[in-house]
């Protein structure tokens, strides 16, 4: 077959072709250009991986292909589906197109699923809109789909609200709605973002289910790195910059040769739950704004191994590397691919430089060190009320008696799913409301000191919360954030100045930046922002409330090292909530695994990863995807079917045991012993480096932890 008639073949393969899409918005300040010349190729029965950093194009190119940009875009290029045009064509001929040839799994299906209509019925309804069908049949076909993806007693669900369904099961029926018409394209936009990450397996196992059973091409949009990198997640990857794609190839090649220094760059800021760097290499500075963009290389201000003809003239993709069989060609907008090896080098030299070296903190012995912060018995019930007269018709037990404590100097993760009790554990801390006795903040009880002395014990305790864009007060500058603390402790006018200053070094701000408001900061800058803050009193204890999950992966690493650093320059302990097990594997010393409101698994960050002792902490750490295709082939993720009990139910015995997979396996006495006795903790077996001794120190909730080993 001659090169032509190979091009030929592989064009006729291809159900959906984009060629040169730009799209553009009007705005006070000028035309954003959000994407500028993206070309791309869907073949059926692959998936292709569209990622980057917020910002660089990935939804607005899916969304144009499928016309539901506002009025106010302007669209250019070419989307042909099994080589019909649709740029151009009226919403009501795309309206024929969406859902019965391409279908979209959106990001957050609360907001996509209209919440006045049961799931069955808008199932239905996408049936009916595409195919000449009775309501009967239509009802019918849609509790088969609902079946079809996982949903238990679908003949129930399929009359429920949106509202009444958790968001695993919010988003089995949105894919339930874009498989209904065998689709010939199947785009799902982050379609993982919000759920847990043991939710996110089954998802993503669903999504490959779903285009091995119906042959559709399917453009996965993500900025996880992992995610792309699964097992079956992906074929393809494209990597988008500033509106273009800067680098294509099989993932294979992607992950194991990058040869665009941005790629690399993304590679090296992800965190990896499989082992501890000593640090993260994060990708300085911020994406552009896509305003008068200019002829250079859009990275060029960000990337460390730029030179001047980098920015006379923006690259084009050009082809690195021979395509493999069924891929795409590797290539890469980088005019100084050729000189990338293998090993992401540029002669001895790697291209973003070797991490910096962070000593672990704190010393190994925790006995030295006085305790910060002690929790013993923990516990917070809200009242389920009904009618005018608020009568008490049940309760919430949202935390279950739970026990730990943290020592100075070290840092305390706990993890677990939502609803598992974590950010009500970090509230009933921080709102000193809880009886004698059950909260000690260096060896002070708040609830048994005069009221005088509590508020003075405040100030040992900082927060930073989730988002800093809404923690902090738009209409403050930064110099006035970090003051507003150290003005309600009285501190004198010359000397605020000087703390404020030393504080937003510490935190590697610019002091000349203090007169700025937050809305002139990045996301990473107003995290950095809201730490200096947490600073300004000089806490014993910080708490970080899911400091990192609304920020992109390369800050994301610039934030962790932030930390870490922080942790070695003082004896200041913390206390982290985080759903991101690959974050807590580099920020903590300690973890403390919740389910259901209890701990079922504490103990040194290096033995609970290694040598996960509960069942439920081994099914969290094997759903957390690597960034390499190789060692997750080699992986097995434990997928956890059905979701959390609700908290409003009297659970005898384990509560995990309907999930677990263990307990599946035991005989009949074993199984009883979990549904009627609720383990303890206590020590795990073999997680010394013989693999035999208990430690104290590690400790997990399972009656049978034996059983694995």
């Amino acid at each position: 077959m001659t090169a032509t008639r190979a091009a030929d073949a592989a064009t006729a393969a291809q159900v959906l072709q984009v060629r040169d899409l730009r799209v553009d918005f009007p705005s006070e300040a000028g035309t954003i250009h959000a994407v500028r010349g993206l070309d791309l190729d869907l073949t059926p029965g692959r998936t292709t991986a569209l990622v980057g950093e917020s910002g660089s194009g990935k939804s607005v190119s899916a969304l144009a292909v499928l016309g539901l940009l506002p009025d106010r875009a302007r669209v250019e290029g070419s989307v042909a589906l099994r080589g019909r045009e649709l740029t151009g064509l009226s919403d009501k001929e795309m309206s024929a197109i969406r859902g019965a040839e391409i279908a979209m799994v959106f990001q957050d299906p609360l907001s996509s699923l209209t919440p006045v209509f049961t799931v069955g019925a808008q199932i239905s309804e996408a049936l009916r809109a595409h195919r000449s069908t009775s309501a009967r049949q239509a009802w019918t076909r849609a509790v088969e789909l609902l079946d079809l993806v996982g949903i238990g007693d679908p003949q129930r669900r399929a009359r429920a609200f949106p509202h009444e369904l958790s968001g695993g099961m919010r988003q089995r029926v949105m894919i339930a709605m874009a498989i209904a018409n065998d689709p010939a394209v199947i785009v799902a936009d982050e379609p993982t973002t919000a759920l847990d990450v043991t939710i996110q397996a089954q998802i993503l196992d669903l999504l490959d289910t779903a285009r091995r059973e119906t042959g559709a091409a399917m453009l996965l949009i993500t900025h996880d790195l992992g995610v792309a990198a699964g097992v079956h997640h992906a074929d393809d990857v494209v990597v988008m910059y500033a509106g273009r794609a800067v680098e294509t190839a099989d993932v294979d090649t992607l992950f194991e040769r990058p040869r665009m220094p941005y790629t690399i760059g993304l590679l090296g800021a992800v965190p990896r739950v499989d082992r501890r760097t000593d640090a993260l290499i994060p990708i300085p500075g911020s994406p552009p704004a896509l305003l008068d963009i200019g002829d250079e290389c859009q990275f060029a201000p960000r990337c460390p191994v730029a030179v001047d003809d980098c920015r006379r003239t923006e690259p084009r993709l050009i082809e690195v590397g021979a395509p493999g069989a069924g891929s795409p060609a590797h290539r890469a907008a980088c005019i100084r691919a050729g000189e990338i090896g293998a090993d992401v080098r540029i002669g001895d030299e790697p291209v973003f430089g070797a991490a910096e070296t962070l000593p672990r903190s704190p010393a190994p012995d925790r006995d030295s060190r006085p305790p910060v912060l002690e929790v013993a018995g923990l516990t917070k019930v809200f009242p389920l009320t009904s009618g005018l007269l608020r009568r008490r018709v049940g309760e919430v037990r949202a935390v279950n008696g739970i026990d730990f404590d943290i020592r100075r100097g070290e840092t305390l993760a706990l993890v677990g799913e939502s609803g598992s009790g974590k950010s009500t554990t970090l509230l009933e801390i921080m709102d000193f409301a809880q009886p004698p006795g059950v909260v000690r903040i260096g060896g002070v009880d708040p609830a048994a000191v005069p009221r005088r002395e509590a508020k003075a014990l405040r100030r040992k305790v900082s927060i930073v919360f989730q988002d800093p864009a809404d923690a902090l007060d738009p209409r403050f500058t930064a110099f006035d954030l970090i003051a507003e603390p150290l003005r309600a402790l009285g501190v004198p006018k010359p000397d605020t100045e000087i703390r404020v200053d030393a504080l937003m070094r510490r935190v590697g701000l610019d002091p000349v930046h203090a007169d700025r408001f937050p809305s002139a900061f990045s996301g990473g800058q107003r995290q950095r922002l809201a730490i200096a803050r947490a600073l300004a009193t000089e806490p014993d204890l910080i708490v970080l409330d899911e400091p990192l999950s609304a920020l992109d992966v390369s800050v994301q690493a610039e934030i962790v090292n932030l930390i870490r650093r922080l942790q070695t320059d003082s004896d200041v302990a913390y206390l982290v909530v985080a759903h991101d097990l690959s974050v807590v594997r580099h920020m903590a010393d300690r973890v403390a695994v919740m389910y259901l409101g209890s701990i079922v698994e504490i103990g040194a960050a290096d033995a609970v990863f290694a040598a996960p002792a509960h069942p439920y902490t081994r099914a969290l750490l094997s759903a957390v995807p690597v960034p390499d295709p190789r060692v997750e082939r080699e992986r097995r993720p434990i997928i956890l079917h059905g979701e959390q009990p609700s908290a409003t139910r009297e659970i005898v015995g384990c509560a995990f045991a309907g999930r677990c997979p263990l307990h599946a396996r035991l005989d009949e006495a074993r199984r009883e012993r979990c549904r009627t006795s609720g383990p303890l903790l206590r020590p795990a077996i073999g997680s010394d480096a013989a693999g035999t001794a208990p430690s104290p120190d590690h400790r997990a909730a399972c009656h049978f932890l034996e059983v694995e080993r």
